[in-house]
């Protein structure tokens, strides 16, 4: 849709989109959501270039659901495609380090990232001395459940590039420009990848969540203004790290 370098704006055709279509059946996918700064709806003011970015991120975790519901992206689906050759030489990259690649690819595509910095990764990725963004990202967290068909996940954080630093070399604005704080954030989310593939995301008011629609491979509004309940009805604790929590979390936990 947007090519590398394009500044195409989505907003003209979200705008048609939507008063003629989302008004009528309730269809209003993640561009035409952004495009119209929150749909027409409780949201932030979101330029071309964040909704030109976020094109090309949800098309990323578009890939990744689709590598992630493979059967040969199982611990099975790989002994069967070493056994057939005898050799590890062509065995699968980990699954973290493809969607790793496969964001990396979409966020130089998008021309608005000057730097990535991902977990997968020893030190961020300059990508474009111009691009008005910064992206960190986890691309496949708990990339082990896949195995036990548990739900994995891709997060990220988009901020802006700090051109205050673009006279510093390259090594160090990449660093700077991703070790921003939390409350400089221009959006945030996640790609949750199970029975459903589900992208949350707030652009600054409110949190909504877009469900990817097979039949159309779009990311649809399905959960507006998401909230936590002032009061819920289960209390939880990780407890395969009991081994380390402190002295009055422990004392709690033993109560309960």
């Amino acid at each position: 849709m947007a090519s590398r370098g394009d500044s195409t704006s989505f907003k003209p055709l979200a705008a048609r989109e939507t008063s003629t279509s989302g008004d009528d059946d309730g269809y209003c996918t993640l561009v035409d959501f952004a495009g119209n700064g929150g749909g027409g709806r409780e949201g932030a003011n979101v330029g071309d270039d964040l909704v030109v970015l976020l094109y090309h991120l949800q098309h990323a975790c578009k890939r990744i659901a689709s590598l992630v519901a493979s059967p040969f992206n199982s611990s099975l689906g790989k002994l069967s495609v070493n056994s057939s050759t005898g050799s590890d030489r062509d065995a699968p990259k980990p699954l973290d380090i493809v969607s790793n690649d496969i964001i990396l690819s979409s966020l130089r595509n998008s021309g608005k990232v000057a730097v990535m910095a991902s977990e997968e990764d020893d030190t961020p990725t300059w990508i474009k001395d111009d691009g008005p963004y910064v992206v960190v990202v986890d691309p496949l967290d708990g990339s082990r459940n896949i195995d036990a068909s548990i739900p994995t996940g891709t997060i990220f954080g988009i901020y802006n590039r700090l051109v205050e630093l673009d006279h510093l070399p390259v090594e160090e604005k990449a660093e700077l420009n991703s070790l921003q704080r939390g409350n400089r954030l221009v959006a945030s989310g996640y790609v949750l990848y199970s029975s459903a593939t589900i992208l949350c995301v707030t652009l600054g008011s409110g949190t909504h969540a877009f469900t990817l629609d097979h039949s159309t491979g779009e990311f649809v509004l399905t959960h507006q203004n998401i909230k936590i309940p002032t009061r819920g009805q289960i209390y939880s604790v990780n407890d395969a790290r009991y081994f380390d929590w402190p002295e009055g979390l422990c004392y709690t936990a033993e109560w309960l």
